[in-house]
């Protein structure tokens, strides 16, 4: 099992030079692309508590443990994305966000599972006009995509709210809403609007097994 947190990352290039790059990638046989999860942090892997600031209030939702980890043996990369606009509003300083982090590393390694990369958004909305990576802007997944030679189209997206799912649909990828955090909300707004992402769990533990479904997996839960 991974047991060395990995650096949480920001989009470090604008979304053309992403796609561009992406593109050029794409194109290029001798890259093998793999497919990769996308999960959002607040809501979806610990307990949604608005502006998260504090370590020790840290849980993770039922189910998580077992879900990362079976995304884990099926080598299956986990992504966190996350908006993170507490640092932008300065109401949250890095080391408090980075404190929050590693809480969560040692609750998931505690339950035997882990996430291979988390990229963040720092800034408030519409607080910088050339922000493309607060979600449902789709800047963090393609830099993931573009760091870890991820295919898009291959990949899900899991989280408890529209902008979640707005940011996967942007590039492609599978989308999946789970129930937890602002996820029941968010799924009466869809309904609402006549939009249905491509699946919708009560748990994480049931959406991963979802995707492996679709993956074509034949690892136990």
């Amino acid at each position: 099992m991974k047991t060395r947190r990995p650096p949480s990352q920001v989009m470090r290039l604008p979304l053309s030079a992403l796609e561009h790059d992406l593109t050029q990638r794409r194109s290029n046989p001798q890259i093998h692309l793999r497919p990769a999860v996308f999960v959002d942090r607040d809501g979806t892997l610990n307990v949604e508590r608005g502006y998260l600031s504090r370590p020790e209030e840290v849980a993770l939702l039922p189910t998580v443990g077992k879900a990362l980890g079976l995304l884990n043996r099926l080598g299956i990369p986990v992504i966190v994305i996350t908006n993170q606009s507490a640092l932008g509003r300065g109401v949250m300083k890095w080391a408090e966000f980075e404190a929050v982090n590693a809480a969560l590393w040692k609750a998931l390694q505690d339950a035997g599972a882990f996430y291979d990369a988390l990229y963040y958004c720092p800034h408030a909305p519409n607080g910088n006009s050339s922000c493309g990576c607060r979600k449902p802007q789709p800047g963090l997944l393609l830099q993931a995509a573009l760091d870890l030679n991820l295919d898009l189209p291959r990949c899900f997206v899991v989280g408890d709210k529209r902008s979640d799912l707005e940011a996967g649909r942007v590039c492609g990828c599978y989308t999946v809403l789970v129930r937890t955090g602002w996820g029941e909300e968010t799924h009466r707004e869809m309904l609402a609007e006549g939009w249905e992402p491509d699946c919708v769990a009560d748990t994480l533990l049931e959406a991963t097994r979802w995707i492996e479904l679709q993956l074509g997996s034949r690892a136990s839960p």
